[in-house]
């Protein structure tokens, strides 16, 4: 599940990844574009193991995001605990809002 919500200076994404460490989980910007991806391995090492129930999902993922507006990659940050990733995506400065004046 992902979040993502605009303030005036940058972008901010919350992914909930449970069961992930920060190692299993890369994130990528290119021509605007945020990508997310990632694999959950398979954690039994029993060979002989008859399972009952198999419901928790393994193996590889890939999100990708167009973002709004331009982002200044090379200023983002990532943070990553208890199993939720957030980015912060600063805009670049040509994507921010100038006001303009008004005169007569």
């Amino acid at each position: 599940a992902v979040d993502m919500y605009e303030g005036d200076e940058a972008f901010t994404l919350k992914a909930e990844l449970p069961g992930f460490a920060k190692d299993d989980v890369r994130v990528e910007i290119k021509d605007n574009v945020l990508t997310l991806t990632g694999e959950r391995k398979h954690e039994s090492n029993e060979k002989a193991a008859q399972y009952h129930r198999v419901e928790r999902a393994y193996g590889a993922f890939r999100r990708s995001f167009r973002l709004p507006a331009l982002v200044d990659a090379d200023k983002a940050e990532a943070t990553f605990k208890d199993g939720l990733l957030e980015l912060t995506l600063p805009k670049a400065e040509g994507a921010k809002p100038k006001p303009i004046r008004i005169t007569a």
